[in-house]
């Protein structure tokens, strides 16, 4: 999903771009308040984009059906976009008021995460489907509101997008997925694991 960061929505970076960007120290209520954006942003955005999208496809349920439940499977929605891209937050300027720099513009990912709608700016390899599966069980574990606060706090005390151990805990069990698509494992169970240790 370009560096999605420090828009601290689910977006994944095409691999291998890095960029840095200014982390500004925030405080508890400041933390709260862009917390509780980012939980709109993502509840509005899902609601926009949930009509047009999809069930996985037979091939698609296939290629996961060993890493995911199947009632995860079964509610997640997938959409491509051809003709449209995702719109930046309207809470940007916020952000850049309080010192952020540099925000990644949202039309350059290749993969956004609401919840259980899945929005794609390029048709989904088999990996890219996997780490924004991953993401979509991470909301279900750990619900909306909690999800956003630990997004917005990993990037701020890790200071970069592949710091925040909610990236993390996705990309090290997409790894795990690239290496053995044949060698099935519970990716509800690793992220509970994660959860349970104080990982994410």
């Amino acid at each position: 999903m370009a560096h999605p960061a420090a828009a601290f929505i689910v977006l994944e970076p095409r691999r291998g771009s890095t960029s840095s960007m200014a982390t500004p120290k925030l405080t508890p209520p400041q933390i709260s308040e862009v917390s509780n954006l980012v939980v709109s942003y993502i509840l509005e955005q899902r609601n926009k984009y949930a009509a047009r999208a999809v069930p996985l496809s037979a091939q698609q349920r296939a290629a996961v059906a060993a890493f995911f439940s199947t009632e995860l499977i079964g509610n997640t929605r997938l959409l491509v976009l051809e003709s449209e891209r995702v719109a930046n937050p309207q809470f940007y300027p916020m952000l850049r008021a309080i010192g952020f720099q540099n925000l990644p513009d949202q039309s350059a990912t290749a993969a956004i995460t609401f919840f259980d709608v899945i929005v794609s700016h390029e048709t989904f390899s088999p990996s890219l489907l996997f780490h924004e599966l991953v993401h979509v069980e991470q909301y279900g574990q750990l619900g909306v509101p909690r999800f956003a606060e630990l997004y917005v706090r990993g990037f701020l005390n890790g200071g970069s997008y592949e710091a925040i151990p909610l990236e993390v805990n996705a990309y090290t069990l997409e790894d795990r997925f690239r290496r053995d698509r044949n060698r099935g494992f519970s990716v509800r169970q690793e992220v509970a694991k994660w959860a349970a240790e104080g990982k994410l």
